[in-house]
Parts: structure tokens; C-alpha cells; sequence
């Protein structure tokens, strides 16, 4: 684009996308009287998936808005909560949020993950098939016009990471009814149920279990279960609060 310029400026949880725009979050850019607003600000670092409000000049307009030289852009991000109609609640999450999908699907929220990598066609082709709210720290991927639904996972750390995706989106929570590996619903088992699973010390320790009723994994309140349980603990009495 090279006609006339207009002022951009980005709020501060933007900023990160924008690195032309630091220290003051403002940056300058063309125009070609062609080119949407929403593409525009994509050109500049932002996927639309961080964006909420776009301000012309103190006025709301959608994405599609055509910009004209000497306009004044205000970029605002997505309110939290954030309500994504069209579907019930659920997720997709790329390779490199495993963690992260465990955790949700220990809080008994629909995640599909798989740990090979698809490749960012087959990723977003799958959201917009299943409408699944995609969640990765690509943002090319999340820049892809296939794509139902997404969001940007700012934080590294998957204890930051959780509670960005529970604050953002409050999705329901039910802890301990999925499968923490492929995401199906647990249902109770007995012991005879689940004994070829079991070594000789579990089956003499443990008398509850659940079943997956897709993969047929085993559950029970093993070594690791007070950490699960603080994870959940945490998750719960926040969703609480923020309610």
C-alpha cells in the first residue's frame, strides 16, 4: 500500500505484536483505498483474533471498514470475558500446547490436540469444520482465513497459560470427566474392569476408578493425584470468583 497514511495507535496488551509501534503504540500506515481496515491492521503485526473494538475517529466500524488518508485508528483488545456464538465451547490446540490441552481436559473441557503436527492448512481447515476455537502462539496460523474461531496464547508457562484461557473465555468446568490423553468421557470402572491395566501394587491400593469410554484408559487416584488435584483446586476456586 503507498497512498495516504493513516494513524494507528494500539492498545497496550497489543503492543507486543507491533514491535514499529513501541514505546507509544502508535504507527503509521498506508493506504491503498482497496484494502480493509482488518487487513490492514494484520499487515501491521495484529491477528484479528486479538481485536476487539476498532475506532475511526471515535466511531465503532467492523473489519471491513475501507480506511481514507488522515483517518485516526484506535485498536482495542478482545473484552474479556469473550462469548463466541455459534457452537458450544470448545477448543483446538496446535503441537506445541500439550500441557496446556492436558490441563483443560483434566477440568473436563472439550480439547482436541493431536501430538504430531498437522500443518497450519489441516489445523484451521479442522476449527472451521468441528467450530473449534483454535489456540496457538502462531500467528500465522491464526491469520488464516479458514479459521472458525481463535486466540493467542501469550504466556510460555502452562500454569499462566490456563488461567489465560479460563479468564478469557470462562468456559464450564468438570473436572475429572474427560480422558487427559484423548479427550473422551470417563465413566466409573471397577477394578475387574480395568485389571490388565493395573501393575500388583495398584490393584492393592486402589479400590475407585474410571474408565475413557473412546480410548479405554484407566484412572485412579494415583502418586500424582494431589498435584492434579491443587491444578483443579486452583482452576475451580477461580472460575468461582470471577462468576
Amino acid at each position: 500500500m503507498n497512498g495516504p497514511e493513516i494513524r494507528v495507535e494500539f492498545a497496550p496488551e497489543l503492543h507486543l505484536f507491533v514491535p514499529r509501534a513501541r514505546p507509544t503504540g502508535v504507527a503509521r500506515a498506508a493506504t491503498d483505498g482497496v484494502s480493509t481496515l482488518g487487513h490492514l491492521v494484520e499487515s501491521l503485526g495484529v491477528p484479528l483474533t486479538e481485536v476487539g473494538a476498532l475506532l475511526v475517529d471515535g466511531r465503532e466500524v467492523p473489519p471491513g471498514h475501507i480506511p481514507a488518508g488522515g483517518e485516526s485508528v484506535r485498536v482495542r483488545p478482545v473484552r474479556h470475558p469473550q462469548h463466541v456464538p455459534g457452537a458450544p465451547l470448545r477448543f483446538l490446540l496446535d503441537v506445541h500446547l500439550g500441557t496446556l490441552a492436558r490441563r483443560l481436559r483434566l477440568l473436563g473441557v472439550d480439547t482436541a490436540y493431536e501430538s504430531t503436527d498437522l500443518g497450519d492448512p489441516a489445523l484451521a481447515t479442522l476449527s472451521a469444520a468441528e467450530k473449534r476455537v483454535m489456540l496457538s502462539r502462531d500467528r500465522g496460523l491464526l491469520r488464516r482465513r479458514e479459521l472458525w474461531a481463535g486466540a493467542y496464547v501469550y504466556s510460555t508457562r502452562p500454569d499462566e497459560q490456563l488461567h489465560e484461557v479460563l479468564d478469557r473465555f470462562r468456559p464450564e468446568l468438570r473436572p475429572w470427566t474427560r480422558c487427559t490423553a484423548c479427550n473422551g468421557l470417563l465413566r466409573a470402572a471397577t477394578k475387574e474392569e480395568v485389571a490388565e491395566q493395573l501393575e500388583g501394587g495398584t490393584q492393592r491400593s486402589y479400590d475407585v476408578f474410571a474408565q475413557c469410554t473412546d480410548c479405554g484408559r484407566a484412572y485412579w487416584r494415583g502418586a500424582h493425584h494431589e498435584q492434579l488435584e491443587a491444578i483443579v483446586e486452583r482452576a475451580v476456586s477461580r472460575s468461582t470468583q470471577d462468576g
